[in-house]
């Protein structure tokens, strides 16, 4: 079967059929070749076939809820190369398998841009994985034998693409460091990308990962083939918290401004004689 659809053009209905695995339709097509539905059933199949695609790849992918890029707010960071960061979103980075590395301090959107190239990635149909560090590490750590760690590296390195946040949040033992390095070292060798977040410049990661031996030769397997895009600014979910705490005192005195004017208009006035 596989000669035969390999020699058939991508549209013919049994090259498709056979993607679909209608295979019990192949076997019988002189017989329903000419039927007129044939055509609106393949239509109908194939669409469900990508509907459900995606929805296992979000599913998979454990993105989470996130911002739109739409809602970014460029003007706020005072640093941020912004044709970089857009030319992201072509993905040209997962054929290139070129990595993509987002330095900054905390609350400046690293995270909210990696969520939305992610999530680009997955509808163009790409199998993604969304994690943040120490999820990730210590998911590798708690497998109790060489098997079930050999399985579960296999499993991260499995996506087309991995996206690694909030690295340099906390600090890691040298066994954590290690687990770091088979990962993006395993997915350098197949040439699949990791896009990482880390608010720590590379020649801080000593402090991440304290004691380990690995650390630089791990940030030079990560930076080869990779983009930089450094952003500087601060914290604009403290913006947006401030502006929220001055938007609540604002209501507040409104309401008890319009408390204390409806008590006074409702008070009763003293007769004088």
């Amino acid at each position: 079967m596989k000669r035969k659809t390999e020699s058939l053009e991508p549209n013919d209905p049994r090259a498709r059929l056979h993607r679909l695995g209608l295979f019990g339709l192949i076997a019988r097509w002189p017989e329903v070749a000419e039927q007129p539905w044939i055509g609106q059933l393949l239509d109908i199949e194939e669409s469900e076939h990508k509907k459900r695609s995606l929805d296992r790849r979000l599913r998979n992918a454990k993105i989470g809820a996130f911002k739109p890029m739409d809602r970014f707010d460029w003007s706020w960071p005072a640093k941020i190369d912004r044709q970089a960061v857009e030319e992201l979103f072509n993905l040209s980075f997962v054929d290139e398998a070129e990595n993509a590395i987002f330095v900054g301090p905390n609350g400046t959107g690293k995270s909210m841009i990696l969520k939305n190239i992610a999530y680009h990635a997955i509808v163009r149909g790409h199998t993604v994985r969304f994690t943040t560090a120490s999820d990730m590490l210590a998911d590798l750590a708690a497998q109790d034998s060489p098997s079930a760690l050999a399985r579960r590296m296999r499993r991260w390195a499995m996506p087309k693409v991995l996206c690694i946040d909030e690295v340099g949040y906390l600090s890691y033992s040298p066994r954590y460091a290690d687990l770091l390095f088979e990962i993006v070292t395993r997915r350098h060798d197949a040439e699949k990308p990791v896009l990482v977040t880390t608010n720590k410049a590379f020649n801080e990661w000593n402090e991440v990962f304290p004691h380990a031996a690995c650390t630089v030769t791990l940030v030079d397997r990560l930076i080869h083939r990779s983009e930089i895009i450094e952003i500087e600014g601060a914290s604009y979910r403290l913006k947006e918290a401030k502006e929220r705490k001055a938007a609540k005192a604002k209501s507040r005195t409104e309401k008890s401004s319009h408390t204390h004017h409806d008590s006074s208009s409702t008070h009763p006035k003293p007769n004088r004689r």
